[in-house]
């Protein structure tokens, strides 16, 4: 991405956070294991070893979703980004959330490097995090991305609105079980990954 269009520290950190983004959720993806690991390949970003897709349709699914969040992250309209594996019925079985605050004040400058050093170790942390994360319960197992706007988008917004469509995934019924993966607190930015599964009152989905 050309960061030089826009030297607004708002715009360079939600430009930041959409690379991010689009790495983490790819090695997400990879880590559990849902599609085979020749669909991947070997890649540096921030200077760490990351999976990047190689099946142009995965590929183009993760970065034109996260890409399209871009006016809307720039905006401080979305609050979190979910990537959620769900079963047949499209009841959730995992949910790893991104929760996001952009500060929308005048004047802040983005120490890049300091940034990126931030949200490097996210991935890290991502890539040794499989002793959290649960066994999908089918083979077939779905999942998408997911967006939490804080309001909904407007059609006066452009044709990025018109991408963002509700989503089919079901709510679970009780509050999930949460588990901290990593967080960061900086301006312009701050970001928490976590976990949720769901409580273990929660009816059981059909597998």
């Amino acid at each position: 991405m050309d960061r030089r269009d826009n030297q607004s520290s708002q715009g360079e950190a939600a430009r930041i956070l959409v690379e991010f983004l689009e790495v983490a959720i790819t090695l997400i993806v990879f880590v559990k294991g849902i599609y085979p690991t020749g669909a991947f390949e070997r890649g540096r970003y921030m200077n760490v070893v990351v999976q990047k897709a190689r099946h142009p349709q995965l590929q183009e699914y993760i970065h034109s979703t996260v890409a399209g969040l871009l006016p809307f992250i720039q905006k401080g309209l979305v609050e979190r980004v979910a990537v959620i594996f769900s079963n047949n019925d499209n009841i959730p079985v995992e949910r790893f959330v991104f929760k996001l605050t952009t500060n929308q004040c005048d004047g802040l400058d983005v120490e890049e490097s300091g940034l990126e050093s931030s949200l490097r170790s996210f991935l890290i942390k991502l890539s040794v995090s499989q002793p959290l994360m649960k066994v999908l319960p089918c083979v077939d197992c779905r999942w998408e991305i997911t967006a939490y706007f804080r309001s909904l988008p407007q059609a006066n917004m452009g044709k990025e609105a018109d991408l963002w469509i509700p989503t089919n995934i079901k709510q679970w019924q009780q509050p999930p079980l949460i588990t901290p993966i990593k967080s960061m607190s900086t301006d312009p930015l701050s970001l928490q990954l976590y976990l949720e599964h769901p409580s273990i009152s929660e009816p059981n989905p059909k597998p």
